[in-house]
């Protein structure tokens, strides 16, 4: 297949397009930083140097692609962008892609917070969207514009919170235990639906590589567990040193919320259709390693 990667530097975006080169496909990789473009090079991805809302320069590729991932985000206007970047695609796709040929697959990347904050009931992929953290309401009907395009075969793919390498959202954290101190929004008893990068990245493979079968779905990527933010954060103070007890801080932002959330998350819809199972230790089961791994990136080459 020939596949292009929006945000290909990213910590969801880097991981997705190295496992699909190591599966055997072409695959190109939308980053605005030349210096990571040579980084993107040396792991046998193709380099396309441009910001995302450049169109031009990245949709030329859509007449013989077989998947566009859209794994942007972190941006302050993440939700005009999404929606930009896939009515740039199905509008490319509607105009350079001939009729007879398989409609163009798009992996929109999501996310688990789109279920909310609930610490009594058990969900799933199926489960209705009916209360979702403020900060990320907008996606559930992103998702939707997603699966409904008439141009583009669009699935959906929501990461639980992400572990391992640099340690994605947990950085700050890591960060600050390891100046000595273990603090973290919210109260006692949640609980947090997780995903380790490489987990992730092998479900984008094969969603990728059965998206003709799978058109139109929308799969949560989690662990099959849900592990305590407590039990967390407390092996976070002995492997890394610093002075407990843990301190609950008060929320001070939406994003602190969707931080915070804890959702009762077993899903089973990847495991059905792709075959899909993690393989990575859990959070805190393999807490040491990645502390350490976090702590090796912070330092450089």
């Amino acid at each position: 297949m020939r596949v292009l990667v929006l945000g290909a530097s990213g910590f969801i975006g880097l991981p997705v397009a190295q496992a699909l080169v190591r599966a055997g496909h072409v695959v190109y990789g939308v980053t605005r930083s030349a210096v990571k473009a040579k980084q993107l090079a040396a792991e046998e991805i193709i380099p396309v140097v441009s910001e995302v809302n450049q169109f031009d320069n990245w949709t030329k590729f859509v007449p013989t692609l077989d998947v566009v991932v859209d794994a942007v985000g972190g941006t302050a206007d993440i939700k005009t962008l999404s929606n930009e970047l896939l009515n740039a695609v199905s509008q490319a796709a509607k105009k350079s892609r001939p009729s007879f040929a398989p409609k163009l697959t798009y992996l929109y990347s999501s996310g688990t917070w789109v279920h909310g904050n609930n610490r009594q009931d058990i969900i799933s992929d199926t489960t209705p969207i009916v209360s979702p953290m403020p900060l990320i309401a907008w996606r559930a009907e992103q998702e939707l514009r997603v699966i409904n395009d008439p141009n583009l075969n669009g699935i959906v793919i929501r990461p639980a919170l992400l572990y391992g390498r640099s340690g994605s959202l947990l950085a700050p954290l890591f960060e600050n235990a390891s100046k000595g101190k273990v603090a973290f929004y919210g109260t006692p008893g949640g609980r947090f639906a997780l995903i380790h990068c490489d987990d992730l990245a092998d479900l984008y493979v094969l969603a990728a590589e059965k998206a003709q079968l799978i058109g139109g779905k929308i799969f949560d990527a989690a662990n099959d567990f849900t592990e305590s933010q407590d039990d967390f954060l407390n092996k976070l103070v002995e492997v890394s040193g610093a002075t407990g007890p843990v301190e609950w801080l008060k929320s001070e932002h939406p994003y602190h919320d969707a931080l915070s959330a804890t959702a009762l998350l077993r899903p089973y819809l990847a495991r059905a259709l792709l075959g899909w199972q993690p393989k990575k230790l859990g959070l805190v089961d393999g807490l040491a390693i990645y502390y350490a791994a976090w702590k090796a990136s912070t330092q450089g080459a």
